[in-house]
């Protein structure tokens, strides 16, 4: 059944609104993909506040274009799902790497648009779906302030030996 072109403008204006809003959208394509494993890929991105849309490439052309993002390098034919998050750019492509890992699901990664509308390659999103999330990254440079003070209060807390090995220790 064919869409509507009010319709096809309700999609285009929906997925103007994502990609302006997503720090990274993610494409992958899902041929071959069952219905059963897209709903439970589908409620992993929910659960991680991603969005996801299947919806007819060229509608995403339009969309991008629309917006004055750099449209003319995509190329995209096939079954692809768009993966949308406005939160972190990592996140969408790293739930697709870990479903995949664990169901050895039929879904690939063809590539991402940034939020400039340039478009990744499989490469470079397989590489950033490796890197640690936003959330992760926050954690690490905490611990890393906190550290030093939690060792400083140790050190007094313990007395004066402890205080002694550990200007010892810093010494060398």
């Amino acid at each position: 059944m064919a869409i509507t072109r009010a319709k096809k403008e309700a999609i285009i204006t929906e997925i103007k609104d994502l990609l302006s809003k997503s720090k990274l959208t993610v494409v992958a394509d899902y041929e071959g993909l069952p219905v059963d494993q897209f709903q439970t890929l589908r409620a992993k991105m929910e659960r991680a506040n991603v969005t996801v849309r299947v919806v007819k490439n060229r509608l995403v052309l339009k969309a991008l274009e629309d917006l004055g993002l750099k449209s003319e390098q995509i190329s995209l034919s096939g079954m692809m799902v768009y993966v949308f998050n406005p939160e972190d750019e990592v996140r969408g492509a790293q739930i697709i790497k870990a479903f995949v890992k664990k169901t050895k699901a039929a879904l690939e990664f063809v590539g991402a648009i940034t939020e400039t509308g340039h478009f990744m390659s499989k490469e470079e999103v397989v590489r950033l779906s490796g890197l640690p999330s936003k959330t992760e990254l926050i954690a690490s440079v905490v611990y890393s302030l906190k550290a030093p003070a939690g060792n400083t209060i140790a050190a007094l807390s313990g007395g004066l030996p402890a205080m002694l090995t550990s200007v010892k220790s810093s010494k060398s």
